[in-house]
């Protein structure tokens, strides 16, 4: 055992699971620790909601994220998500779909199939969703959720080729598992830019990717029910303090799945996507308590929306 930790180590992977919880000396490039998300933002009253609970309940909200997918939300709603990111200073990342949970895969929805739900399936699908990311950009939205290893190489080489804005990000989605440090410099190494981890990992195995990356890590503090429903809040200062940089992910226990959302949701997603960002302000007073020196962003960066005109023109 102790050569093949050797070797891990030579290669400049960790040996083990960092039990000793070493604090991460990495940060965010304006020196933060740690940043706010709050997820299944899943349009514009989703996000006009969870903005107005954050002025309210002082919450600085850095990222927003959605789930249904670019396809599913109209030029319209993509437009007024913008224009309200842009003004609040607020990173949105949105989901690059189809995948195979949502076409005609029966395997997808067989007891052992869960795994291939989030997949990429067929070349067809891979160009939808590569156009829902160049649709996001024509927007001016600068980041999109992925799930799939070969969708995140054929998003990279888009980029590199300029088909995609060159700062536009790749945010690996909790559905892609990164759940050891060899997969999260594999994946960082593929072209993502922030890594999204499993909801149940410890504070050690969260050390150990944190040793392999730089790129922000995202972490679920309460998680949904549906992948864990597990309520970490009280490891928040910790989950700062060993994984910086992080984005604090505030989910929600105990509520529906509404993916895809509509219209016939939308009372629901507003009320969920207030509590979130109450979640947020619950998690935040216990970090202040026991963890006063944490630093955080004023403003979000790099996913920034930007006016779509010089979306287009990028």
């Amino acid at each position: 055992m102790e050569r093949t930790r050797e070797f891990l180590c030579s290669i400049g992977l960790p040996g083990g699971d960092l039990h000793e919880l070493p604090a991460s000396d990495k940060r965010f490039p304006d020196g933060a620790q740690y940043r706010v998300e709050i997820p299944s933002t899943e349009g514009p009253h989703a996000l006009a909601a969870v903005l107005d609970e954050a002025e309210r309940l002082d919450v600085r909200v850095h990222r927003v994220s959605q789930g249904s997918g670019v396809f599913m939300l109209t030029d319209a709603e993509l437009d007024e998500m913008a224009r309200l990111a842009e003004a609040a200073r607020v990173e949105v990342s949105l989901f690059a779909r189809p995948n195979a949970g949502w076409d005609t895969s029966a395997q997808a929805r067989a007891p052992a199939g869960a795994p291939l739900a989030p997949a990429i399936r067929g070349a067809d699908q891979l160009v939808y969703a590569l156009e829902d990311a160049r649709r996001a950009a024509e927007h001016g939205f600068r980041s999109v959720l992925i799930a799939d290893v070969g969708l995140l190489v054929a998003f990279d080489a888009m980029r590199r080729a300029g088909e995609l804005p060159a700062e536009m990000q790749a945010k690996i989605s909790v559905m892609l598992p990164v759940a050891n440090p060899s997969t999260a410099r594999t994946l960082v190494e593929l072209g993502a830019n922030t890594l999204n981890l499993p909801t149940d990992l410890s504070l050690a195995q969260i050390a150990s990717i944190r040793a392999a990356v730089d790129v922000p890590l995202d972490l679920y503090v309460e998680a949904p029910d549906n992948v864990g429903g597990f309520v970490r809040l009280y490891e928040i200062a910790e989950i700062v303090r060993v994984a910086a940089p992080v984005y604090v992910k505030f989910g929600l226990r105990n509520a529906p799945d509404v993916y895809p959302s509509g219209s016939h949701l939308e009372s629901t997603v507003v009320a969920l996507s207030r509590e979130r960002v109450r979640r947020a302000r619950l998690g935040l007073e216990l970090l202040e308590r026991f963890m006063p020196e944490a630093v955080t962003s004023e403003l979000a960066a790099p996913g920034l929306v930007v006016p779509r005109l010089s979306a287009r023109t990028a």
